[in-house]
């Protein structure tokens, strides 16, 4: 299938876990449509084979744990003192463990919630007042269906991405007077490096709740977080769109 030509000429876009999966196809696709990349991963060894495969000249790539709000903070200043980010893509998470919430390691769960909450939360945080400031933004959050429906023994993963959402209505409100978009994706399963962190048993029971019977495909993600960067997303803010394949019921 041929895919669809966006212009992101002129444009520089943060990608968080940019280094493999989701974020990685995001990286590959702006760097063709003419945009200034910048990946914030925190594996260093993704990072080096990345950068060494895309051998890119608009591509710089940062060991960031987004987590971490002063780190956040200073590679968004190191960014804008001559640069303007327009787009940011909030795609660094981690499931966590496939357990019950009453066998759930406690240090673990807070992990799972700050690196999906406060992630997303302190790079919004950072990089929206230089949106303000350029009267351009585009932001959108990659949540997941786990954030709608909640999966059994993944209460963390649920949590986080049900804050992420809840994040997204709000700053997109705040927002809305303002060329700044900020919009939730939630995909159903992907067949990424996310599903080695999952049980056998775990990835075959999301399989079974999607009605197209197939996991998404990334390809199919990166064109909607493509529309979603765009100049042509000039009305959606603080909205949800869906990628389930049919299990998401709202």
């Amino acid at each position: 299938m041929e895919k669809i030509a966006f212009d992101f000429k002129n444009r520089t876009a943060v990608v968080t876990g940019g280094a493999q999966g989701f974020g990685l196809d995001i990286v590959k696709r702006f760097l063709k449509s003419g945009a200034k990349v910048i990946i914030w991963d925190i594996d260093p060894e993704m990072i080096e084979k990345t950068t060494k495969d895309l051998n890119n000249s608009n591509l710089i790539s940062n060991i960031v744990d987004v987590s971490d709000y002063k780190e956040v903070e200073k590679h968004t200043k190191n960014i804008t003192k001559n640069s303007n980010i327009d787009i940011l893509i909030n795609n660094a998470g981690i499931t966590g463990p496939t357990a019950t919430l009453w066998e759930y390691d406690i240090n673990m769960w807070k992990n799972v919630v700050d690196l999906n909450i406060m992630g997303t939360f302190n790079c919004c945080k950072a990089i929206v007042p230089n949106m303000i400031k350029n009267n351009y933004g585009r932001i959108v959050n990659v949540a997941s269906v786990a954030g709608k429906d909640g999966n059994a023994n993944a209460s963390a993963y649920s949590v986080g991405k049900a804050g992420a959402i809840g994040l997204t209505k709000s700053l997109g409100k705040e927002l809305a007077n303002k060329n700044i978009a900020v919009n939730a994706v939630t995909p159903a399963g992907a067949n990424t490096r996310i599903l080695d962190q999952m049980t056998k048993e775990h990835v075959e029971r999301m399989l079974s709740k999607v009605p197209r019977g197939r996991f998404l495909e990334v390809q199919e993600f990166t064109s909607l977080i493509c529309w979603l960067s765009s100049e042509e997303n000039t009305f959606s803010t603080a909205a949800v769109f869906d990628i389930s394949g049919g299990r998401s019921t709202y």
